[in-house]
C-alpha cells in the first residue's frame, strides 16, 4: 500500500525518471491478438482462408489467421497484422484494412482477451499459403460455408461477417475489388469480380463509364484471346486501389 511519503516522492519524480522505474508488468492486462479475414477469388467464388488449430484451446476446430502482438518485432498493429499475413501467405503487400475491435472476458477460455480484425484482399494467382506449428491444416473456404460446413473457434464466426459485411458494404462505393485481380485484366473481369461480391448483376455501361471516368486503370497495350474476340487488357495505377466513387454502385436495369 502507498504511504503518503511514498506518493509525495512519486511526485517529486520527473517524467523520465518515472518511467525508468515503471513496471507495467505489475498491471493485470489483456490478451491481445490481431485476426484477419484473407479474402481471394476462386473459381468464380468469394473465399477466405482458415486454419485448423493444432494447439490448445480449440485444438481441432477452424479459424481465421492470426496471433499474439509481438511486444518487440511490432511497432504497431498493422505490423502484426502484416507479419502474420506474411507467414501464411507470402505475402507483404496486399490491400490491408482494420475493421473492429472485440473483447471480452468469455471470448477466450485462456482469459480476458481483445483483438483487432483485418480483412486483406489477395489475387489467388499470388498466393502460396503454409502451415505452421498452430496450424496443422489450412484451407481456402468458400464463405457460403461458412459458418455450416466450418467450426470456428473462439468468436471468429462473428469476427469472419463483421470483416465480410464491411467488404460487400465498401464494395458499392469503392474500388477494392481491383485488388483481387491478376496484375493484367479485362473489364468484364473486374466487373464480374465486383457481382461476385455483391451476389448480384451489375449494369454494364453504367460500369465501365464509372471505371473508366475514374482514370484508376490504363490500358496495357495487350489483348486477351479466347473463344470470344479479343478482349483489351487493362492494370490499376496506384491510386486505383482504394478509390473512392461518387455515388454507390448501380445493378441491373
Amino acid at each position: 500500500m502507498n504511504t503518503k511519503s511514498d506518493l509525495g516522492q512519486k511526485e517529486q519524480l520527473t517524467e523520465k525518471e518515472f518511467l525508468k522505474e515503471y513496471n507495467a508488468r505489475e498491471y493485470e492486462a489483456p490478451l491481445m491478438t490481431v485476426d484477419m479475414a484473407i479474402f481471394t477469388i476462386r473459381k468464380d467464388k468469394l473465399h477466405v482462408l482458415l486454419v485448423k488449430r493444432a494447439q490448445h484451446p480449440g485444438i481441432g476446430k477452424w479459424a481465421l489467421p492470426g496471433g499474439f502482438i509481438d511486444l518487440v518485432k511490432d511497432k504497431q498493429l498493422v505490423d502484426t497484422a502484416r507479419r502474420k499475413l506474411k507467414e501464411k501467405t507470402g505475402i507483404d503487400t496486399p490491400y490491408l484494412e482494420q475493421v473492429e475491435t472485440f473483447g471480452s472476458r468469455r471470448r477466450d477460455p485462456r482469459g480476458w482477451s481483445v483483438t483487432v480484425a483485418y480483412f486483406a484482399l489477395i489475387a489467388s494467382e499470388d498466393i502460396d499459403i503454409a502451415s505452421n506449428e498452430t496450424s496443422e491444416e489450412i484451407v481456402w473456404a468458400a464463405i457460403e460455408g461458412i459458418p455450416k460446413k466450418y467450426n470456428l473457434a473462439f468468436d471468429h464466426n462473428v469476427l469472419f461477417q463483421a470483416c465480410y459485411d464491411r467488404l460487400k458494404a465498401k464494395v458499392q462505393y469503392t474500388s477494392l475489388p481491383i485488388n483481387l485481380l491478376p496484375q493484367e485484366f479485362t473489364l468484364s473481369e473486374l466487373q464480374k469480380i465486383f457481382e461476385i461480391i455483391l451476389g448480384s448483376k451489375i449494369e454494364k455501361k453504367s460500369f465501365r463509364r464509372r471505371i473508366i471516368d475514374a482514370n484508376i486503370i490504363g490500358e496495357t497495350g495487350n489483348v486477351k484471346t479466347g473463344s470470344n474476340r479479343p478482349a483489351k487488357l487493362y492494370s490499376v495505377n496506384a491510386a486505383g486501389k482504394s478509390h473512392y466513387f461518387p455515388r454507390n454502385i448501380e445493378g441491373p436495369r
